[in-house]
């Protein structure tokens, strides 16, 4: 058995492949070794390292041991590690990251996995299907799928007398100005009635989930779509909300925001599952909502997690790491997983009963739905984002709003031809 190796030339993102000599088994025929990064930390490493632990205890002839490590420094060290042999089996990482790695040849496929029925694969969502998809070919299995949603600090409503959530954008607008607070009049206020950062935003997707409301896009069919009069509008609706009506404060990023919130200066915040421990752990008794309907549809970009097969193994590892997989969605741990961490189910057919004893789990389950890949098999996607961000940032800030489009659409197209 031959395994493969890869190797970064010469500082360049092109990969080759190389056989080797190594082997994930013994000689003695012991069980199959594999190793598998992730960067699960909080109770989500706790049921993911309990199921690896219960996976290891229900056969013989695999063995999987994990190395929890930052999403960072996963991303960092990955191709190097590859590249030296001494990189992971089975690799999580944010899903709009996979297609930077399928494209350089360091991820298995896995269209056969997902043929086979022993794979549990067929009831998956399909928007978590999607960002494993590179030109047609699946490379990872999703581990978490969940639109970004309304995070809203229940006191601070009551407080204000506000008995509903918002449906819509003007809605939100109007219960974001209820519930802003300037008590010295100073043109500051001390409680913001929502806190929408406007650069390095949650997972990157609070302006995408904007844009999708008001039937707008970024990238569609491989071409840049962003410079568009609906995105226009909704950067000058939005702008207008923050700077002039003061619902937000302007120049804040994603962990600013976050601060806001847990402090009980915002009454409302945009974020994934993790936002409920934020709250939990600062005592701030809170609601989870959608985002609020745009003016053509109620939408919201979706966070995605995969694990993914690396082309350093051999055909045996590769077996080994899919049964793995199947292990991972079987009934039990499909439950599982989704009630310790907090994410909705990733099958379809997980009944709501096996879940309902995590209120976050059904609330997140009800609005999702509303969930959207963000910039599914997109390759540069790290460029694209960039390109949102700056775009959103200098429209915060006041710059020309079409000009910025302009200039958006055309660092997109470039990110998406390179």
């Amino acid at each position: 058995m031959t395994r493969t190796r890869i190797l970064l030339g010469s500082g360049v993102a092109a990969l080759a492949l190389i056989a080797t000599g190594c082997s994930g088994s013994d000689d003695a025929g012991g069980p199959v070794e594999l190793t598998f990064w992730h960067g699960y930390t909080e109770a989500d490493g706790d049921v993911l390292e309990g199921i690896v632990d219960d996976f290891n205890a229900s056969q013989e002839d695999i063995a999987i041991s994990t190395e929890v490590k930052t999403w960072a420094s996963i991303d960092d060290s990955l191709l190097t590690a590859l590249s030296a042999g001494e990189g992971p089996d089975i690799v999580a990482m944010p899903a709009e990251r996979l297609p930077v790695y399928a494209d350089k040849g360091a991820f298995q496929e896995l269209d056969d996995f997902y043929a086979s029925e022993e794979s549990n694969t067929a009831n998956l969502v399909e928007g978590a299907v999607s960002m494993v998809e590179v030109d047609g070919a699946k490379y990872g299995v999703p581990t978490g799928f969940v639109p970004l949603a309304v995070y809203y600090n229940t006191a601070l409503f009551e407080t204000a007398g506000v008995t509903e959530f918002p449906g819509n954008w003007d809605e939100w607008v109007a219960t974001s100005q209820q519930l802003t607070v300037d008590e010295n009049g100073d043109g500051t206020p001390e409680q913001y009635g929502a806190v929408l950062p406007d650069h390095a935003t949650v997972a990157n997707g609070l302006w995408p989930s904007l844009f999708y409301g008001n039937g707008g896009n970024i990238v569609e069919d491989g071409q840049a779509v962003i410079d568009s009069p609906e995105n226009a509008e909704t950067l000058e609706f939005w702008r207008d909300a923050i700077v002039d009506e003061q619902i937000s404060p302007t120049g804040v990023d994603g962990i600013g925001a976050d601060e806001l919130f847990s402090a009980g200066k915002a009454a409302m915040t945009v974020g994934g599952p993790w936002m409920a421990s934020i709250a939990d752990e600062n005592g701030i008794a809170y609601e989870i909502a959608p985002i609020p309907a745009g003016p053509a549809e109620q939408a919201a970009s979706a966070i995605g997690v995969s694990m993914s097969v690396t082309a350093d193994t051999d055909d045996d590892e590769q077996a080994a790491a899919e049964e793995f997989f199947s292990f991972f969605l079987n009934d039990e741990n499909a439950a599982a997983w989704s009630l310790g961490s907090g994410w909705p189910p990733l099958r379809t057919d997980v009944p709501a009963e096996a879940v309902a004893s995590n209120p976050v789990v059904v609330s997140l389950s009800e609005i999702a739905s509303t969930g959207r890949p963000l910039l599914p098999g997109v390759v540069n996607s790290v460029d694209v984002l960039a390109a949102i961000d700056e775009l959103t940032q200098r429209a915060v800030a006041g710059e020309d709003i079409d000009a910025l489009l302009a200039e958006a659409e055309a660092e997109i197209q470039t990110a998406l031809e390179d």
